[in-house]
């Protein structure tokens, strides 16, 4: 019998695996939004709904075919996708606005909490054929007045060579390029890994239709996932993109921001790449 690879992931079974994560994150549990809210934002998505509809005469074909393609969507388990596609960056921007620190990002669909925890300097584990450019990523990790936050821990996770994500593709090991790695008593941390390469978000699904239908790329530029947390101070979430790529002005998330751009340079004690990214945190919020 013959083992499934990475290059054998389908739409449905990554979908349905990131609708299961996000079910077993915790992050429904206990959700009280006032009735006086839910009935303001939902008037007023269904308005903007009716405008839609009347401006641009929709047919009942129209609405039949949206119908079918919002069943699919839920077939295929591929909400969370949709919604961290093509809704997440909008609400980031409005949650984080007033932060004085680092700027974020989306977190996407593809986080797994107990990552791994490396100190210092830290490899992401990783096949010893792993694919991909040697990347040293270090930095530091300080207080919006600039204090170093011992202890900080740097969650880190990303796509293989190839483009594809562990616990989401078969035939990868676990914790493939997944960490949380420990910043040293001055905030510091040095973390070894692989440059990941731009992909695509699955297009075998109902997302994939519809951006068949409409005529986009479904591309992502190549991107390192983050998650910074220190006692005392708000979690930042983000993505770093690499210069150069061709899809930081096109992400079909519109997730890119110019400050979330890294530049490495060639290492001169070692094959591969090295960059310097420091991460500033806000207080938490009293």
């Amino acid at each position: 019998m013959t083992s499934l690879t990475e290059f054998d992931a389908k739409a449905a079974e990554s979908g349905n695996a990131a609708t299961e994560r996000f079910r077993d994150s915790g992050k429904t549990a206990a959700i009280e939004v006032p009735k006086e809210r839910v009935s303001l934002l939902a008037n007023e998505v269904l308005s903007a709904v009716y405008e839609t509809v009347r401006k641009h005469k929709v047919s009942y074909d129209e609405f039949n075919a949206l119908k079918a393609w919002l069943i699919n969507v839920g077939e295929d388990g591929e909400w969370p996708l949709f919604m961290d596609v093509w809704v997440e960056h909008v609400i980031e921007e409005v949650s984080t606005e007033d932060r004085e620190g680092n700027k974020g990002s989306i977190e996407g669909p593809y986080y797994i909490p107990g990552s791994p925890e490396l100190a210092t300097p830290a490899t992401l584990p990783m096949r010893e054929d792993e694919g991909g450019t040697p990347l040293l990523f270090q930095g530091q990790v300080r207080a919006v007045d600039g204090t170093p936050l011992a202890g900080a821990k740097i969650e880190i996770w990303h796509a293989d060579d190839n483009g594809f994500y562990s616990q989401f593709a078969p035939g990868l090991p676990e914790w493939n390029l997944r960490g949380a790695v420990i910043a040293d008593a001055d905030g510091n941390f040095a973390l070894n890994t692989v440059q990941p390469a731009p992909y695509q978000i699955p297009t075998d699904g109902a997302c994939g239709k519809l951006i068949a239908a409409a005529g986009w790329h479904a591309w992502r530029p190549a991107h390192l996932h983050l998650k910074v947390t220190a006692p005392g101070h708000q979690l930042l979430t983000a993505q770093l993109y690499f210069d150069g790529d061709q899809h930081l002005s096109d992400d079909i998330a519109s997730a890119v921001k110019p400050e979330l751009v890294l530049n490495p340079s060639e290492r001169t004690d070692a094959a591969g790449n090295e960059v310097t990214y420091d991460f500033v945190l806000d207080a938490a919020r009293s």
